[in-house]
């Protein structure tokens, strides 16, 4: 109101004339001159006065009502992008095209059953959720943009993503520097949430699934002699370290260590090396498209080992993209259709009926995601730093990877829990030892 006043009152005023001491106009001293004269004179004189002080006049209203605006930018920041009905918005940044396309439609799928459940009973504090989906290739080169664009919408409460973990990191300084939560839901890097307090996430770190996945390799499937391909990335290289760590702690020896492009299409060269050192495991550190690639072509070199591959595959895709060669592959999840409990069988049930097929884990992992961040809201308010206080304080939160879970010291949900799977006839299935 005070900016609006202030608009509507500013007057340019000018003296034709001097002053006197207190600001008021004064005549000119005497000068005997014509009328017509004069009036020339003064009518000169003030257009040259005003010349002179309407482009300051007008320069310190703009910068009033610059300011004006951005107070009102931050206010609606702090108050959770509106009030009354408005929407609460969740900005996404994923993949939806490229090679990694896939987890990003699953995602999608998660976040709209989960937003249909919430604003099908009446949304949080009356108010629907939505979400915005950035399509970021899970670049890393990408993402930072992405960020700078959601941080300076005042309509954005919270941010879910991105994807892969050097994408989501190459973002999470500019969001913990603005005071933006990042809620990583597929951010598995040990060090995803050591940016700050304003970086979280809803899922498992390396720390917890590489040294799983060892323990599935070595002690039950038996497996001693591994060769190991991974992604020449930060998040390859953080978990083939951490699951060669516990696979040499139960006893397995490396006999092959390669890292590998994440744009890499031919493998054949390293997957002969492999061959040669006569492993009776291959083990994974990939995503979904390249071990479709690895699983056919080590066919081609006579690679015939079991394969075990990392969370990451667990995807329809893996198994459309590699066919018969996928039949038989190990992984591990944090999720499974089958499984009995409660909150698991009402989100396939529902997932079901929407989709017309089952949900994976990223699927699952997505609809968490919606459903944390709208019980935070609901008991804490829908403003950026209520978000992040919330989160801090909440406990039991109700989620279908979890069960009731809270959030530990980390910033992420405590006590994964993890199952393994088999590709068999087409499908992944439990793995009964």
């Amino acid at each position: 109101m005070v900016c609006f006043f202030l608009a509507r009152n500013v007057e340019l005023k000018t003296c034709g004339g001097a002053q006197d001491h207190g600001g008021r106009c004064r005549p000119n001293p005497t000068k005997k001159i014509g009328k017509e004269e004069k009036n020339k004179m003064t009518s000169r004189k003030r257009t040259a006065i005003k010349l002179l002080v309407l482009p300051a006049m007008i320069a310190a209203l703009v910068l009033l009502l610059a300011a004006c605006g951005r107070g009102a930018a931050s206010e609606n920041k702090e108050k959770g992008a509106g009030a009354g009905n408005a929407p609460i918005v969740f900005g996404v940044t994923g993949p939806l095209t490229g090679d990694n396309a896939e987890y990003g439609k699953q995602w999608r799928k998660g976040f709209d059953l989960a937003l249909e459940e919430i604003n099908g009973a009446g949304g949080v504090k009356g108010r629907p959720l939505e979400y915005v989906f950035e399509d970021t290739q899970s670049d890393p080169k990408q993402t930072p943009a992405v960020a700078q664009k959601f941080v300076a919408d005042p309509k954005i409460a919270a941010v879910i993503g991105d994807f892969s973990s050097p994408a989501s990191m190459a973002a999470s300084p500019i969001y913990q520097r603005s005071g933006l939560v990042q809620l990583g839901i597929t951010n598995s890097h040990p060090d995803f949430t050591d940016t700050g307090d304003y970086i979280w996430s809803n899922t498992s770190n390396q720390r917890d699934d590489a040294p799983y996945l060892a323990q599935l390799t070595v002690q039950e499937l038996g497996k001693k002699k591994l060769a190991v391909l991974y992604q020449n990335t930060d998040w390859g290289k953080t978990t083939v370290e951490l699951f060669i760590g516990k696979a040499e702690e139960l006893g397995a020896e490396i006999v092959v260590k390669e890292a590998y492009l994440t744009s890499e299409k031919d493998f054949r060269p390293i997957l002969t090396k492999a061959r040669d050192a006569n492993p009776d495991a291959l083990v994974l550190i990939s995503y979904y498209n390249d071990a479709a690639l690895i699983a056919q072509q080590r066919q081609s070199v006579g690679l015939d080992v079991t394969v075990v591959g990392i969370g990451s595959i667990y995807s329809p895709q893996f198994i459309r993209l590699g066919g018969e060669a996928a039949e038989g592959v190990y992984t591990a999840t944090r999720f499974y259709p089958g499984e009995p409990r409660e909150e698991v069988r009402r989100f396939v049930e529902a997932y079901r009926a929407k989709y017309d097929e089952d949900p994976d884990s990223f699927a699952a992992v997505a609809y968490d995601g919606i459903k944390i961040l709208a019980q935070v809201i609901e008991q804490y308010g829908a403003g950026r730093k209520e978000i992040r206080d919330g989160l801090e304080a909440v406990k039991d939160l109700e989620t279908v990877l979890y069960g009731k879970a809270s959030f530990g010291p980390d910033r992420r949900l405590q006590n994964p829990r993890f199952m393994p799977l088999i590709v068999q006839d087409g499908n992944f299935t439990l793995w009964q030892p």
